[in-house]
């Protein structure tokens, strides 16, 4: 690699010594995540993942996204350590919810300008989300792109494959009347809805950085960069010791659009309002945007990252197991026969 240089494609914009170097800075963080899956190395043509043994009839479950327009506001506080755990939560947290193990996951990262140290950052951010999944990172693609990006500016996404017995895919089929709906709380904004946040606090002016009484002296900025909270071990924890009927990941369109797509057509979630746990954040952006509140269940997670929905029985195993492993989880409402897919009251 020594001797590839081009000076004729530096002079249009592309230095691709740059992106050796992004390399080198980013296999440290690459290391820590490799599990015993793992074929190749990084630098090759292509990531190679061995399929684990013990599963009967194992099916692969992939899942892809990006961190979206969240990114303006790491542009604007320069803090890019944290939006590749995003980029990797939006994929397993979906994976998830068919009851999938994440075996791996692959970035893409496109710029105006390769600066090597802040490539490394980014890089960081997916390794850290992928050792709190339990994913390894086992290749991924920086492309420099000058005159399409800003110099200053970058986008994000990856995918990720996982593993599940056929016969353990959740399906819903099983879902009734009087199930219990759990929530696993969630860190923040994650990853959706920042096109209307950053409308409602007209960010590229806003004071990012300044302590913010409403916000228990984080700054806007921090709280809107919380990096979306990943799921995966407890979930994997739970679905070794109760029957979980269906999962949900809050993402864009909220409560209204996600959770019904874990229930079986004609069965709806009634959701008891007082019970939420609404953070902060959520009761900021509806204030200073004077958002109706059902377009805010629209919008945002509104403090509830994934539901679970299980037996009304298995209940209490499910809390218990869950704050085990980490995660305040409540209850927050039934299942019941109806066809308005969510009724919050």
């Amino acid at each position: 690699m020594n001797n590839s240089r081009s000076e004729s494609y530096a002079a249009a914009g592309v230095d691709i010594t740059a992106g050796y170097k992004a390399v080198e800075l980013m296999k440290k963080h690459i290391a820590k995540t490799l599990t015993d899956g793992v074929v190749s190395d990084v630098g090759g043509f292509g990531g190679l993942f061995e399929i684990p043994e013990g599963y009967k009839k194992p099916v692969l479950v992939s899942g892809t996204d990006g961190v979206g327009t969240k990114l303006k506001i790491a542009f604007l506080m320069d803090k890019h350590s944290t939006v590749g755990i995003d980029c990797v939560a939006m994929c397993v947290n979906d994976i998830i919810c068919c009851g999938a193990k994440p075996l791996f996951f692959l970035d893409y990262i496109a710029c105006g300008k390769n600066v090597p140290e802040r490539i490394a950052d980014i890089v960081s951010g997916v390794a850290d989300g992928c050792v709190q999944s339990g994913a390894a990172l086992i290749g991924g693609e920086t492309a420099e792109m000058p005159g399409f990006y800003p110099v200053d500016e970058y986008d994000l996404a990856g995918f990720s494959v996982g593993i599940v017995d056929k016969d353990k895919i959740l399906d819903n089929s099983t879902v009734k009347e009087g199930d219990t709906i759990i929530a696993l709380p969630s860190s923040g904004v994650h990853s959706n809805g920042f096109s209307l946040v950053r409308k409602v606090f007209d960010i590229e002016n806003a004071d990012l950085k300044s302590p913010n009484e409403k916000l228990g002296g984080k700054s806007i900025g921090e709280a809107l960069l919380a990096p979306t909270k990943i799921y995966v071990k407890p979930m994997l924890a739970l679905f070794e010791q109760v029957k979980v009927k269906a999962v949900s990941h809050i993402t864009g369109g909220g409560f209204y659009e996600n959770i019904p797509r874990s229930l079986p057509k004609g069965y709806s979630a009634k959701i008891d309002k007082a019970s939420l746990k609404i953070l902060p954040i959520f009761d900021l952006i509806m204030e200073t945007g004077n958002i109706p509140l059902r377009d805010m269940f629209n919008t945002f997670n509104m403090g509830v990252g994934m539901s679970v929905t299980v037996d009304s029985n298995d209940a209490d195993k499910t809390l218990s197991v869950l704050r085990e492993n980490g995660e305040d989880a409540y209850v927050i409402g039934t299942v019941v026969k109806s066809d308005e897919g969510v009724i919050i009251e």
